[in-house]
């Protein structure tokens, strides 16, 4: 769903899955890919590799940044006796407090682990949950709840968990099929995309206060919504896919005092990420050359600049996963390649230099910091 060769992918891999057995975990691996940084407040960085659809080939990798070693493949050493591994499509991971969160998408659960270990402390079911985000002590999940590729699929909800019992305590009904969310104040944003079903995308946001977790209100943006992030200013930076066809995907800025579109990027937009003043995104042209750019969110404009300046960006075929250590300012980005086959992690310095790569997962995608 989230890119035009995923879905060109869809179809095969279904055909595939009819006649492949589940393969068994792979084992962990590690190696040692630069010198030690004990005193960063940053201790490391997972990353979660989606794996593709019926493959059950989700994974977890992590980057140590006090010994300098990825290590590969860490879900299965912590959780030997789960036999499938962490399980099939990977959409989303979160640190919060001492839990890492995970959001299975096609295993239809929320994997919550201890941060330090990778040890699993509870499955949390929830059918085709999708992204994650956190707010005073609750972790919110979007979820479709229809099965995948089901264009009828009922409005898709937020769950609220709560961090201590790590049950469901309510759900609010949004849009259909809604993927990431923000926080703004004290009301959750929530991108609509009626993903399902085209041509009759959704084309809103979903405004629920948190206090009674109720939808208020729905934004009208464009259609097929997907990555929603909120700056330091309560601004929201949402992308829309557009129609994979002739709608091109773009970038919007929504004001939420208005709760109105007020800036405009025609970049066809496929990664977001925001920290501190600087929107970072990787966009497409219409020769499909891909453009790493940076915005400042101080003034909204988009600066002259782009976060890959060395040329590596040559050998990097189709950019995915986008994350800032908030720290360092490097730059981490993944390449997924082909969707079938192990990816590749790119760090980047704060000028735009490459640091250090490495081979991941399949389909390495979502980041999440321990402090």
């Amino acid at each position: 769903m989230r890119s035009t060769y995923k879905t060109y992918f869809l179809l095969i891999l279904i055909l595939l899955s009819a006649c492949r057995k589940d393969p068994k975990p792979a084992p962990e691996e590690t190696e040692t890919l630069f010198e030690p940084v004990p005193a960063s407040s940053v201790k490391g960085v997972y990353l979660l590799n989606e794996g593709n659809l019926n493959m059950n080939k989700a994974s977890l990798d992590y980057v140590d940044y006090t010994t300098g070693r990825y290590r590969r493949n860490i879900y299965n050493q912590a959780n030997p006796e789960v036999i499938k591994g962490l399980g099939d499509v990977g959409n989303d991971i979160l640190v919060y407090g001492s839990k890492l969160y995970v959001a299975v998408n096609n295993s239809n659960k929320v994997e919550v682990l201890n941060a330090k270990t990778g040890k699993r402390i509870k499955q949390i079911d929830l059918v085709n949950c999708r992204y994650l985000t956190f707010h005073n002590n609750k972790v919110y999940v979007s979820a479709y709840l229809g099965s995948v590729g089901d264009a009828n699929s009922p409005n898709g909800i937020v769950a609220q968990i709560d961090t201590t019992t790590l049950l469901i305590e309510r759900r609010v009904t949004v849009g259909r099929q809604p993927e990431e969310m923000a926080v703004a104040g004290n009301k959750l944003y929530v991108a609509n995309s009626g993903g399902y079903s085209p041509p009759n995308y959704e084309r809103t946001i979903s405004v629920v206060d948190i206090d009674t977790f109720t939808e208020v209100k729905r934004i009208e943006v464009d259609i097929n919504l997907e990555h929603l992030k909120a700056d330091r200013f309560g601004d929201l930076y949402i992308t829309s896919r557009g129609d994979y066809l002739t709608i091109q995907p773009n970038l919007y800025v929504i004001d939420t005092q208005t709760e109105r579109i007020k800036k405009t990027f025609n970049l066809q937009t496929r990664a977001l990420f925001i920290d501190n003043d600087r929107a970072y995104v990787i966009s497409t042209n219409a020769q499909s050359k891909f453009a790493y750019n940076i915005i400042n969110t101080l003034d909204e404009t988009l600066l002259s600049q782009q976060f890959i300046i060395d040329g590596t960006q040559s050998q990097i075929r189709l950019p995915y996963g986008l994350s800032v250590n908030p720290v360092t300012k490097d730059v981490l980005l993944t390449d997924a390649k082909d969707f079938i086959s192990p990816g590749t992690l790119y760090c980047f310095d704060s000028t735009g230099k490459k640091k250090w790569s490495v081979t991941t997962g399949d389909v390495p995608a979502h980041f999440a910091f321990v402090y």
